[in-house]
Order: structure tokens, then sequence, then C-alpha cells
């Protein structure tokens, strides 16, 4: 069996686009030591390939870090596979708060340094000493008290569409660069209780662990992030303190958790809330665009955006070849926030 996907991925997310199969998705992590990520992988891609299971995976020493769909006929299936698995066995799977079973196209697992990219190199540092866990009810009842420090632990554009009541929201572009910027901001309360959270827990797992490893000591995170909290809240009809969109890591890029529009169009200021990726695919600037901008734009960003999406697709190919533009955001509503 081939161990990789090998059809274009405009066949395949015109497929997806086009299927009428029911399918839930999902994300799950697990810190746990892997002798041999390579081979774990392969083991992997195999069982879910047959399950027709899409989306991405990271695998490295440390874990597994998913985030999936899965076909509804093979859900018993798929569960019975993850419990076969011996660390796997019991694992949260953080359900799609909102969910039309498009989120991914094809299947991709990689084998990396780690499960979500840190940039620590401190040899004493144990990432399984993490924050105390809490559940909905308990998250609500700490962050309003008044001493305490609510640390949102994702990226500014993720924060810019969505978040908790009172939260701090570091202008942080990764993972990696919030770790030092938030010990560097929290450094002057070192004895207030501090809560964090994300999306569905996994950089929370290390954030936390990471404050304890500096010196604070009453640290807790929102277990299941704000995936778990949505769906917490909902079933036990706890007032709801998070205001706007999760922002997700797949086609949805957003799942609304209240009806509050906090964010607006990048293009024209209109109150908005949802990203897209520039029409340009060697722009594919991630930012926020209105249906009314996207009309008028073509949904591209910029007018030289605009230009080029009417060019010849030969001719857009070939000013594409040796580029590669990554992962770009749009900045304009990066801030930092309390309150």
């Amino acid at each position: 069996m081939i161990l990789h996907n090998r059809i274009n991925r405009d066949v395949l997310k015109a497929a997806m686009q086009a299927s009428q199969e029911a399918r839930r998705t999902l994300s799950f992590y697990k810190y746990h030591q892997l002798p041999d990520p390579h081979a774990f992988r392969d083991y992997m891609y195999e069982a879910y390939a047959r399950l027709g299971v899409l989306g991405r995976v990271y695998i490295a020493r440390e874990g597994v870090n998913a985030q999936i769909s899965v076909p509804e006929h093979h859900w018993t299936a798929f569960k019975g596979w993850m419990d076969s698995v011996d660390f796997l066995r019991g694992v949260r799977l953080n359900i799609a708060v909102e969910d039309d079973g498009k989120s991914f196209f094809k299947l991709k697992i990689k084998v990396r340094a780690k499960i979500v990219a840190d940039g620590l190199d401190d040899a004493a540092f144990d990432s399984s000493q993490s924050g105390t866990h809490l559940d909905a009810a308990a998250f609500n009842e700490i962050t309003s008290r008044p001493e305490t420090l609510l640390v949102d632990m994702r990226n500014h554009y993720e924060s810019e569409v969505g978040h908790f009541e009172g939260a701090i929201c570091p202008d942080v572009d990764t993972f990696r660069e919030s770790l030092p910027v938030v010990v560097e901001m929290l450094a002057p309360y070192r004895d207030r209780p501090v809560v964090m959270y994300c999306t569905g827990g996994i950089r929370c797992e290390k954030a936390s662990a990471w404050l304890r490893h500096n010196g604070f000591q009453d640290v807790y995170q929102l277990d299941g992030g704000i995936i778990q909290y949505a769906r917490q809240v909902q079933a036990e009809g706890l007032p709801n303190k998070f205001k706007g969109t999760n922002f997700v890591f797949d086609e949805r890029l957003g799942e609304r958790i209240s009806g509050e529009i906090i964010a607006h169009c990048h293009q024209c200021g209109t109150p908005y809330d949802h990203h897209v990726n520039c029409r340009n695919v060697a722009c594919n600037l991630l930012f926020i665009q209105c249906p009314s901008c996207a009309e008028v734009h073509e949904g591209c960003c910029s007018p030289a955006c605009q230009e080029v999406i009417h060019l010849p697709e030969d001719l857009q190919r070939e000013r594409r070849k040796g580029t590669d533009p990554g992962i770009r955001i749009f900045s304009k509503g990066r801030i930092t926030r309390k309150g």
C-alpha cells in the first residue's frame, strides 16, 4: 500500500466539495514517548487510509497531534482502532462544534521534531508537569475572581476573531513566540493564579508546564480547550464567557461559539469574523474579508492580486515557480488585550 497521497490537491478538494458523505471532524492529542515515530506513522497511515480518514497528523517522539475527519459509517471501526493502540485508548476526542463535513480533503501524516513547535531547548524542562485542568464550571468560577490572570495561548489572528472575556491576548504569530512573551508579561505577577486556554488543550499542556518551570506556582489550564468548553456550557446550561468565533486550522477556518462578532473586515472595516486565503495562490494571505469585499475584490487581498488571477493559468504557474508564499498573515488587527 502507498503510504502517502499521490492525487492532485485540486482534484481532491473538488471531490470533497461534491461529496455527500457524512463525516465527523475532530481533534485529539497525546503526549507519549514513541521510540520509533516513523514506524508508528506508517502504521497509522495504513489504518486511517483504510477507514477513509482525512486530515493532518503530526507525530514525534513526544506523541501525536491530530486534526481529522472520519466518515460516519466508519466511526465505530475508527474508535476500535484507536482503542487498539495502548496509549490512545480512551484519549479525549474533541468533536467540532460546527461541522459541514468539508474540513479536510486529503490525509497527511508527518513526522516532526515536536508535535507542537515550541522553540524550547532546556534539558531540565519536564512537559509532563502541566497545570491543574479545569472543566467549564471551574473555569468560569476561577476566572471570575479579580486576582486571576487569564491568558490566551493562541496566535493574534485567532484571538482577533474570538476570545474569553478579560483574556490577555499576546501579540504573536506562533506558539513558539508566545512562550517567552507570556513569561515576561506575567513575571511581576508570579503570586497570582494564572489560567491558560487554547483551541483544544495541546498548547496549554506545554505552556502551563513551562510557566511552572519558570517559577509560577498557581497555574491552571482549560481542559479540552475552547472546543470542549463550548460543548460543556451548552450541555450544562452554564454562562458562555467566550466571545465570537473559534479559529480552526482546516478548510472551515472557524466555528461560531457565540453570537457576538468582535472582529472587522480588513478591507472595509465592517463587523465580520471569517478568515479567507487570498485567491491569488502565489500570495495566499490569510485575512478577514466580508462577502461584499469578496465580491468587489474577487476574493483577493489587493488590486495587484486581483490582476494576477485574470492572467492565463500557465502564466500564473510560471510566475509561481521557485516561490513559496508560506504562511502569510494579515496583521492589522494585532493587539494586546486585557478586559
